[in-house]
């Protein structure tokens, strides 16, 4: 879970565009919070299970296996990118790549065409710029674009163009990797573990790995009087359409009910007050006595006061996007699940500026439905939200806090 912290934080870095050096030092901070450890040997540990882990849980489907190829990859580049050079040296002569540094004497040979080159991209040539020797068919590209010194069949090139290289040679052991992994899993594996490892390994990939929701958090309590303009003000788009969905139909399917009803549990709202507003909705149309029959045990199920009185978590953004809501059904999470038309009319009912809402759909189209989310909080809050929003409570918290912090200023 930590290592998964460490690739989500590397998705939601690209995704919102951030350019090469904010992602090295932001995959250096990223390694350094979340797979450090005491002991040292642990931290090579660490780092093997966790990979090899990881390759169980995302071997299994193509989607899964394209996201985690992707994202190990440029963990991998970075990584390296940060690495002392004398360990880059010795990474590609342990895998036999036929890359070598150049000797001082060999680069003073072809100073002039190294300048050259590097003039031809507006570019000084750094003083201190370490080159490989790589044979040219390895680098088409690069002699293609005219964009590599070529002498005696060896293409010279700089440190950054021989990782990626690396991260490619990576890329394709590992894409092969998943593959193989796939079928032992699918073969034998999977039926094996389905006691012990199958259950982790097929949730681990929609995991949260955030703070719990099951108690509110920074704001103690909501009462019902307040519910109205606190859903305006402060409530995701996916429990604001649910909320507005059960004022106006009075009435829930299962999925939006729980969704919706751990969503104000989380925030605030006590069981009485709860059995009041959800009895004041659905009495509307079903009746007091039925919805004492059917429906207030559920509420009471769902505070830790019914059955194995478990105190149920809110549901996750991630949770919420895999769900499958059916033909009826309010649930899920809007981004993924609106049309293009719905969701523009949501956005524009919070008041989105055209320019936002566009880059808000442009997230919907690449399914970066956290992302658009986040895009719309921002855009909603005049102020950014740089740990993006990954629980539907910590959208209501983080809004909280903004609305807070701007009335105190005003005061």
């Amino acid at each position: 879970m930590d290592r998964l912290r460490v690739l989500k934080g590397i998705a939601d870095g690209l995704s919102r565009g951030k350019k090469s050096e904010e992602m090295k030092n932001l995959a250096d901070h990223l390694w350094k919070a979340n797979m450090r450890h005491l002991d040292a040997s642990e931290v090579v540990n660490k780092d093997i299970i966790s990979h090899f882990v990881l390759r169980l849980v995302y071997c299994r489907t193509e989607d899964l296996r394209k996201w985690f190829l992707s994202m190990e990859t440029n963990l991998f580049r970075y990584r390296l990118l940060f690495e002392k050079a004398e360990v880059q040296r010795a990474l590609m002569a342990e895998f036999d790549l036929p890359y070598r540094a150049a000797s001082n004497a060999e680069l003073e040979s072809v100073k002039e065409g190294l300048k050259q080159v590097a003039q031809s991209f507006g570019q000084p040539l750094a003083a201190d710029a370490i080159f490989y020797k790589v044979p040219f068919e390895e680098v088409p590209e690069l002699v293609a674009g005219r964009r590599v010194f070529i002498h005696k069949g060896y293409a010279y090139i700089a440190m950054n163009q021989v990782v990626s290289l690396v991260s490619t040679q990576f890329r394709s052991h590992l894409s092969k990797a998943l593959i193989l992994t796939n079928r032992k899993w699918t073969s034998t594996i999977r039926e094996q573990e389905k006691d012990r490892l199958t259950p982790i390994v097929e949730a681990l990939c929609s995991s949260y790995l955030g703070p719990d929701y099951s108690q509110p958090r920074e704001f103690a309590e909501i009462s019902i009087k307040d519910i109205d303009q606190i859903a305006k003000s402060s409530f995701p788009l996916c429990m604001r359409h649910l909320f507005e969905k059960l004022r106006e139909d009075h009435h829930l399917k299962h999925g939006g009910r729980m969704q919706l009803g751990l969503f104000l549990k989380g925030v605030g709202l006590k069981l009485e007050d709860a059995l009041a507003f959800w009895k004041a909705e659905f009495s509307q149309r079903v009746g007091s006595e039925r919805f004492d029959k059917e429906y207030a045990y559920s509420i009471r199920h769902n505070y830790g006061r019914e059955g194995k009185r478990t105190d149920y978590t809110p549901y996750s953004c991630q949770k919420i996007i895999t769900s499958a809501p059916g033909v009826g059904d309010h649930h899920g999470c809007p981004y993924r699940h609106f049309s293009e038309e719905n969701l523009r009319a949501a956005l524009g009912k919070m008041g989105i500026s055209n320019r936002a809402v566009e880059d808000v759909m442009d997230k919907v189209r690449n399914r970066h439905y956290q992302l658009a989310c986040t895009l719309t909080f921002e855009a909603v809050h005049g102020t950014s939200c740089d740990a993006g929003i990954n629980h539907p409570n910590q959208y209501f918290s983080d809004s909280q806090k903004v609305l807070q912090s701007k009335n105190q200023s005003t005061v």
